[in-house]
C-alpha cells in the first residue's frame, strides 16, 4: 500500500480523499492555487505545495507544477479527483512515465472512452446497447450526412467526438437544419476540445439519465455497484442524484449491470468509473463512460456500504477486488443535493465570503464539503460548495429526511441553491419518482414567478 498520496484537486473531493487517505494510514500531500491558500484541507494535508495563481490553467490544470509536487514531497501516486486532470490521458501518461501511479485507469482506457465514437463502437463490440446512430464520425460527403440522419430518424442529435459535460451537442429536428447545424457543431467541437469530428445520435426525447457505477482491477475481476438516477438536470449539468433508480425493474437493471462489468473485462479498464445511460421505453443506450469518481458518488457508498475512493486507491496499489459480485447488497435508498454558490433561480454565479455556515446532521445525513463560516468562495472555479446526502430505508424516509437537512442549513453571506432543492424536494412528480431530464428545464419555464414565491415565504 502507499505511504504518501499527492491530491491534485481542490474542493470537497480534495477532502473526501483525504478522509479516505487518512482512514487508511496514508499521508497525504494537498497542491493548491493561491486562491485556495486558507482552504480547510490544505490545512488538514500531512504537507501542501502551492502550484501557481488562481487561473485553473496555471495550477490545478498544470501538469509540470504538480508532478514536480509530487518530486519535491517524495509521494508514490497522485489522485485526480474529478474535473481538471482526471480524464485525461496525457496527464495520466506523464504521471507514470515519471515514476508515480495514477490513481485511476490506464492512458489508453482513458482515451479509448474520452473519445465519443471508440467508446460507443467498444460498447457495441462488448454487447452493450447504445443509442442508433452512426457508425462512427460523420463524413464530409453532405449527401451521405443526409442519408444517415433519414436512416437514423428525426429528430436526431449531433454531437462532439471529445466533447464533454453537456457541451458540443445540438439537436436537429428537421433536414432543413441538418448541414448547418453539423457545420456549426464541428466549428464549436474543434475549438472547445481540439477534436472537430462529431457523430450522431437518434434524439430521445423523454429520456431519463441512468448510471451504473463499476469497480474492476488489474487482473479482469470487474463488479457492479447498483445505479444512480441523475435525471433532475438543468443545461445537462446534475442538480440531483439518488440511487437506486425509482420504478425500474430490478431484473432490467442486474443485465445491463452485468453487461457494463463484462465491457471492463474486455477492454482491460482498471479503477472505478461510471456507465451513463438514457433510459426510455424500458431500454437503455448508451451514451458515454466516465472514467475516474463521480460527483455523485456518495449515494452509492450509503445504499452499498463500499468506499469508492478507499477501493479506487486499493486497486491502483496493485490489489485485487475485495469484492465479488455477489458480495454486493443494496440497502435503502440515498438522495444527494448539490449544494452551489449561485442565484437559486437565475442561476448566476455567487462568490463571496461565507459569513455564517450551519451544516444540517441527524440520523441518515452526510455532509461533503470544504466551506465553513470564513471560507470565501473564489469566482474562477465551479460554483458547487458542497452536497448533502439523506439516506434512509426507503425512498419516502430518504426525501422527508432531505426536507428536515435543507430546512436546517444555514449559509449566509453568500446565495445558494439550496431554496431550489427545498422546492424539488416537495415536487409531487419528483416524490413520485421518474422524471425525466427535460423536467427540472420544463419546471422552471412554466414558473417563471417561482424565485419571489419563495423570496416571500423566507426560503
Amino acid at each position: 500500500m502507499f505511504e504518501k498520496i499527492l491530491i491534485a484537486n481542490r474542493g470537497e473531493i480534495a477532502l473526501r480523499i483525504q478522509r479516505a487517505c487518512r482512514e487508511m494510514g496514508i499521508k497525504t500531500v494537498v497542491v493548491h492555487s493561491e486562491a485556495d491558500r486558507e482552504a480547510k484541507y490544505v490545512k488538514l494535508a500531512d504537507e501542501s505545495v502551492c502550484i501557481g495563481p488562481a487561473p485553473s490553467a496555471q495550477s490545478y490544470l498544470n501538469m509540470p507544477a504538480i508532478i514536480s509536487a509530487a518530486e519535491v514531497t517524495d509521494a508514490e501516486a497522485i489522485h485526480p479527483g474529478y474535473g481538471f486532470l482526471s480524464e485525461n490521458a496525457d496527464f495520466a501518461e506523464r504521471v507514470e512515465k515519471s515514476g508515480f501511479v495514477f490513481i485511476g485507469p490506464r492512458p489508453e482506457s482513458i482515451r479509448l472512452m474520452g473519445d465519443k465514437v471508440s467508446a460507443k463502437q467498444a460498447m457495441i463490440r462488448a454487447g452493450v446497447p447504445c443509442v442508433p446512430g452512426s457508425d462512427g464520425a460523420l463524413p464530409e460527403d453532405p449527401k451521405e450526412i443526409v442519408r444517415i440522419a433519414r436512416k437514423v430518424g428525426y429528430p436526431v442529435i449531433i454531437k462532439a467526438a471529445g466533447g464533454g459535460g453537456g457541451r458540443g451537442m445540438r439537436v436537429v429536428h428537421t433536414e432543413a437544419a441538418l448541414l448547418n447545424a453539423v457545420t456549426m457543431t464541428r466549428s464549436e467541437a474543434g475549438t472547445a476540445f481540439g477534436n472537430p469530428e462529431v457523430y450522431m445520435e437518434k434524439y430521445l426525447e423523454n429520456p431519463r439519465h441512468v448510471e451504473i457505477q463499476i469497480l474492476a482491477d488489474e487482473y479482469k475481476n470487474a463488479i457492479w455497484l447498483g445505479e444512480r438516477d441523475c435525471s433532475m438536470q438543468r443545461r445537462h449539468q446534475k442538480v440531483i442524484e439518488e440511487a437506486p433508480a425509482p420504478g425500474i425493474p430490478r431484473k432490467l437493471i442486474e443485465r445491463i449491470g452485468d453487461r457494463c462489468a463484462e465491457a471492463c473485462r474486455k477492454i482491460g479498464y482498471r479503477g472505478a468509473g461510471t456507465f451513463e445511460f438514457l433510459y426510455e421505453n424500458g431500454e437503455f443506450y448508451f451514451i458515454e463512460m466516465n472514467t475516474r469518481i463521480q460527483v455523485e458518488h456518495p449515494v452509492t457508498e450509503m445504499i452499498t456500504g463500499v468506499d469508492l475512493v478507499q477501493e479506487q486507491i486499493r486497486v491502483a496499489a496493485g490489489e485485487k477486488l475485495r469484492f465479488r459480485q455477489r458480495d454486493i447488497e443494496l440497502s435503502g435508498h440515498a438522495i444527494e443535493c448539490r449544494i452551489n454558490a449561485e442565484d437559486p433561480f437565475k442561476f448566476t454565479p455567487s462568490p463571496g465570503r461565507i459569513i455564517a455556515w450551519h451544516a444540517p446532521g441527524g440520523p441518515g445525513i452526510r455532509v461533503d464539503s470544504h466551506a465553513y463560516a470564513g471560507y470565501f468562495v473564489p469566482p474562477t472555479y465551479d460554483s458547487m460548495v458542497g452536497k448533502v446526502i439523506a439516506y434512509g430505508a426507503t425512498r419516502e424516509q430518504a426525501i422527508r429526511r432531505m426536507q428536515i437537512a435543507l430546512s436546517e442549513m444555514v449559509v449566509e453571506g453568500i446565495q445558494t441553491n439550496i431554496p431550489l432543492h427545498r422546492e424539488l424536494m416537495v415536487d409531487a412528480r419528483f416524490f413520485e419518482g421518474g422524471t425525466n431530464i427535460h423536467y427540472l428545464e420544463q419546471k422552471l419555464a412554466a414558473k417563471p414567478d417561482l424565485q419571489k414565491a419563495n423570496a416571500k415565504s423566507g426560503k
